[in-house]
């Protein structure tokens, strides 16, 4: 019988700040509305916030996991997930920062491949740091989606990650622009970004998925892909994020075209 095999998706970033935590949780909801069993990881290790942001309490983390499994406690990887709802569960970054260090990557590649078993779509959510965990986790995932905002230093560093990516000749992963992080800032037109970082902008989140309210959304542990009219209000965005998560779902492997002069 062939084994049960989930889609892993690490989102992540040139720098911070640029809506990764609210767009892994606006994606998790698209996923629970086709129909998909979700688990958010949060391998931000030091300071995450899924669990902060879905508001839900919860006694056991990404480092229970780790300790047990080290030292031969383990026993089922369920014992460390907090339901969200029937469709999506997190895994929570620790509670104590300290504890982030005493983490092996080894046992994250574990995590990951235990998850891939249990759950149609893993949604991993890290920091921006090009460090041995993150490399990692980079490494191991079905799907890298970057997230960049119309930013100067963003798109430098955006730029700068992707030939990293060239030189590995790793290709799956796909841009994301999120306008809607900061729905001011328009200092680059799409061809000058593709011109610059010569890649595609494969997705854009327009700025009309900005929610002034989005603290209230945060402090209520509520995602806003899942509100009941969140598809009529945000339409465009809306249908952008279903084919993100469809696309992924709908092939093996992505290969990315890149854009030359």
């Amino acid at each position: 019988m062939k084994r049960k095999t989930g889609k892993s998706i690490c989102v992540f970033s040139g720098k911070g700040g640029v809506g990764k935590t609210v767009f892994t949780l606006n994606l998790a909801g698209i996923y629970k509305s086709i129909g998909k069993k979700v688990l958010i990881m949060d391998l931000d290790l030091s300071s995450g916030g899924i669990s902060l942001a879905t508001n839900r309490p919860y006694e056991k983390t990404i480092y229970n996991f780790v300790d047990d499994y080290n030292n031969n406690r383990f026993h089922n990887f369920k014992d460390y997930i907090t339901p969200y709802n029937d469709f999506i569960d997190i895994l929570a970054s620790p509670k104590d920062p300290r504890q982030a260090s005493k983490i092996d990557s080894k046992y994250i590649e574990i995590a990951i491949d235990k998850a891939e078993y249990l759950y149609d779509v893993v949604l991993i959510d890290t920091n921006h740091n090009l460090n041995e965990m993150n490399l990692v986790v980079l490494d191991e995932v079905s799907m890298i989606l970057f997230l960049m905002t119309n930013d100067p230093l963003d798109l430098k560093n955006m730029k700068s990650l992707l030939s990293i990516f060239r030189d590995l000749k790793k290709d799956n992963y796909k841009i994301i622009l999120n306008n809607a992080r900061d729905p001011m800032k328009k200092y680059f037109t799409l061809f000058d970004m593709k011109n610059i970082m010569k890649a595609n902008v494969d997705y854009v989140i327009s700025n009309e998925f900005y929610v002034k309210n989005m603290d209230a959304f945060i402090m209520n542990g509520e995602i806003v892909t899942l509100q009941s009219k969140a598809a009529n209000i945000f339409n465009k965005d809306y249908t952008v994020l279903l084919k993100i998560a469809t696309d992924i779902l709908g092939k093996e492997e992505n290969a990315h075209e890149e854009e030359s002069d």
